[in-house]
């Protein structure tokens, strides 16, 4: 079978050249060749001479942003909203996919979905817009209370400013993936399960979560792996000049000294340390999940 397979290959390139040879092109172009610009991390680069003239200085600014008084600062404020955002955020669309499973009429189910779906179609900056405008002083919580406090001012409101946004706006999108797995698990299964007199949590326990826990376990995988991959649009949408010492992360960081300061060669650098701190995570928790989950990983 093998072998006839490699023998139509070979009598049909042309066929795969024709319909691989664009999304191979695209890859390259906009995918390979741009990551030659971390070479500009090493450089003092000069957007005159170029990335192959400008002077090699080494490690010189991965050094001066380790040095730097505020790197631990903005490192902890990324790691914060990460975790954070991890820990309470992970398991909504799972509750979520559960509890969904569990309406059994169609319209309401649908009609339900709908409305979880919805904030995932908002752009980012308009949820920060809405967000400011619900938390400004004279906005709705605060004539709900009857208080005048503004929240956007407040270093300690900030993270769950974020990550509540973040789990209203993501959650029911990213429940569907859950939900569609919970929707092929077998009602035979769950009708024994019934029988033999099992709960709600034992049914959940025996029934569902087998159908989705690999998917879960992937799913964790890739979020640990990126928990330092904040975007910087949402936190520089949500940052004030009072806010500063708790919305300051490294992604609003590389953005100011890159592209506000000019900055190029430190924002590269800055940004490289950045992915290369997440490969070593994505590795790590890769690793302890495959030994916690009978070898099983990515």
């Amino acid at each position: 079978m093998k072998f006839k397979t490699l023998t139509y290959i070979k009598q049909h390139w042309q066929l795969y050249v024709i319909f691989l040879l664009p999304a191979l092109l695209l890859t390259i172009i906009f995918r390979y060749i741009p990551m030659g610009g971390i070479l500009i991390a090493f450089q003092d680069y000069n957007p005159i001479r170029g990335v192959l003239a400008s002077r090699w200085v080494g490690l010189k600014h991965f050094t001066r942003f380790l040095s730097s008084p505020d790197f631990i600062t903005y490192l902890l404020n990324t790691l914060k909203l990460s975790i954070y955002g991890l820990l309470w955020g992970f398991p909504v669309p799972i509750i979520l996919a559960l509890l969904l499973n569990r309406i059994r009429s169609a319209g309401i189910k649908r009609n339900i979905q709908l409305l979880l779906y919805m904030p995932n179609f908002v752009s980012v900056i308009v949820v920060c817009g809405i967000v400011r405008i619900v938390l400004s002083v004279t906005g709705p919580l605060n004539h709900l209370f009857g208080t005048q406090i503004n929240f956007m001012t407040m270093p300690s409101a900030f993270r769950t400013i974020y990550i509540a946004s973040g789990i209203w706006q993501g959650a029911g999108w990213a429940s569907i993936m859950y939900t569609a797995a919970l929707a092929n698990v077998s009602q035979e299964t769950r009708e024994a399960a019934i029988l033999d007199g099992a709960n709600i949590l034992q049914e959940i326990a025996v029934v569902e979560w087998p159908a989705i826990k690999d998917m879960v376990v992937i799913q964790f995988i890739l979020q640990a792996g990126n928990i330092m991959s904040i975007g910087f649009e949402k936190a520089y949408a949500l940052q004030t000049d009072l806010n500063l010492p708790a919305a300051e992360i490294i992604a609003t960081y590389v953005y100011k000294k890159g592209l506000l300061d000019g900055d190029y060669s430190f924002s590269t650098a800055v940004g490289l340390f950045n992915t290369v701190i997440n490969v070593i995570l994505l590795l790590i928790v890769n690793k302890t999940v495959s030994k916690m989950n009978d070898g099983q990983g990515l």
